[in-house]
């Protein structure tokens, strides 16, 4: 007999990050009092988008979010969260692998805000702001936002 592997889990003696099937990816949706959203300006982009990125290898759901919250919106208090989305998988050919992305909708205890190393501009924005938008990422805020509501 041979041993059944876990569809997509690629073991490797070392420790390379770069060399995987397909990668989760998480966006952070937070909604302040006032219904706005908050949105970053990542570093060398042109465009409003939700905090979020990739998850590392190992790392939990809770623990993804921490750190990509500290990285483009310099947040570290403690905070819930609760799915909202999950996006069909997109081969994104640039990187040459399969990407699923999911939604998170997440409540801060504080709200602490302001550029991380990864971001260069936050803000709260009203999420009608971005529903005509020609930048598809904004469009997506909207969207995202839409979950919520209906």
């Amino acid at each position: 007999m041979f041993e059944q592997v876990p569809y997509g889990i690629v073991s490797h003696d070392n420790d390379r990050r770069d060399d995987y099937l397909y990668r989760v990816s998480l966006k952070c949706l937070v909604k302040n009092p006032d219904g706005q959203v908050l949105v970053v300006r990542e570093t060398g982009r042109h465009c409003w988008d939700l905090p979020g990125g990739g998850m590392d290898h190992g790392e939990d759901i809770k623990s993804a979010i921490a750190r990509e919250m500290s990285e483009e919106v310099s947040f570290s208090g403690d905070f819930t969260y609760r799915i909202i989305n999950v996006e069909e998988p997109k081969h994104l050919q640039p990187h040459n692998f399969w990407q699923i992305r999911l939604i998170f909708e997440v409540t801060p205890k504080i709200f602490d805000f302001s550029a991380g190393i990864d971001g260069d501009e936050v803000s709260f924005i009203n999420p009608l702001e971005f529903k005509n938008s020609e930048k598809p990422t904004e469009k997506l805020v909207h969207y995202y936002y839409s979950l919520l509501v209906n």
